[in-house]
């Protein structure tokens, strides 16, 4: 059994302890960190491929969080973090690369659990991965992940929600830049690019790649045991498949992601985006959302 594996396995029987919304939760102080080491080439290029990446040198913006993913696990899995980890759903993600990362380059990555923060729809956990070389931070990102459980406060009060200021206070905010600009197209607006077609083994193949192999993504019937009809995409797919798209990534400043509904496998989905494509959402049928995103960009 792989250690990420381990980890889930130990997360399905520690959930059924944990209450989350406890008022006096706090978040574990530990920060893995992974040593610094070189990408591996063979990963790397299966990762590229199932997510749609050319081969262009540097690391994909997404793939330092799939590198540090069996620690994040590991942390949020362990006896002292106070959300159960069945049933998180993944809501959003910043990504803030610093400078391109040579797949050579010996890569220490670190995460930690940043904040805890009431919602509207129950209990949100700040996770935060940081990847260094020698020293220097090259990349870091930011991801919300909801608990969901009846709120201690009523969904009417303002502070039960954090506000999208509160979200990305501690990266550069795909909003800080766009001061001045024309007002954004919706989601539904924004013109169509490309159709893929998404096979119902596209979870089987990605979690293989990336090691996560919830099984809300692997079969409909272990999706079915988690509420789901079928199988289901994994988030970090489609952001990863989205973002492949993005012209000059060196020149990338931040991303912003925020996962609206999950893609029932198979599927037929829609990219759509901007001119430039700094705006862009992944549709299905009848134009439903399954995620926004936004880049900016340096200089």
């Amino acid at each position: 059994m792989t250690s990420l594996s381990a980890s889930l396995v130990r997360g399905a029987l520690l959930s059924p302890l944990k209450r989350a919304g406890r008022p006096d939760a706090a978040l574990p102080p530990d920060r893995p960190t992974r040593p610094a080491a070189p990408v591996a080439p063979g990963p790397l290029a299966a990762y590229g491929r199932i997510c749609g990446f050319t081969e262009s040198g540097a690391l994909p913006l997404t793939y330092p969080h799939v590198l540090a993913f069996p620690d994040t696990m590991r942390l949020m899995t362990g006896r002292a973090f106070p959300l159960p980890v069945l049933g998180l759903v993944h809501t959003w993600i910043e990504i803030a690369p610093h400078r391109p990362v040579e797949p050579t380059e010996p890569l220490e990555l670190t995460v930690y659990a940043q904040e805890l923060n009431p919602h509207g729809r129950g209990t949100e956990v700040t996770m935060t991965t940081e990847a260094r070389v020698a020293g220097e931070l090259v990349w870091e990102s930011r991801s919300g992940y909801l608990s969901r459980h009846a709120p201690r406060r009523p969904e009417s009060d303002p502070a039960s929600t954090p506000s999208a200021a509160e979200a990305g206070a501690n990266l550069p905010t795909a909003t800080a830049s766009t001061a001045g600009r024309p007002a954004a197209a919706s989601p539904e607006e924004l013109p169509a690019r490309a159709e893929w077609s998404l096979p119902g083994d596209l979870g089987r193949r990605y979690g293989a790649v990336s090691g996560d192999r919830n099984p809300i993504h692997l079969y409909p019937l272990t999706a079915r045991l988690f509420g789901f009809p079928r199988a289901i995409a994994h988030g970090m797919w489609t952001a990863a498949r989205c973002l492949a798209e993005t012209r000059d990534p060196a020149a990338v400043r931040t991303v912003r992601i925020d996962f609206r509904a999950p893609v029932l496998l198979p599927a037929t989905v829609t990219y759509a985006a901007d001119a430039a494509g700094d705006a862009f959402a992944l549709r299905g049928p009848g134009d439903r959302v399954h995620l926004v995103g936004a880049v900016t960009r340096k200089g």
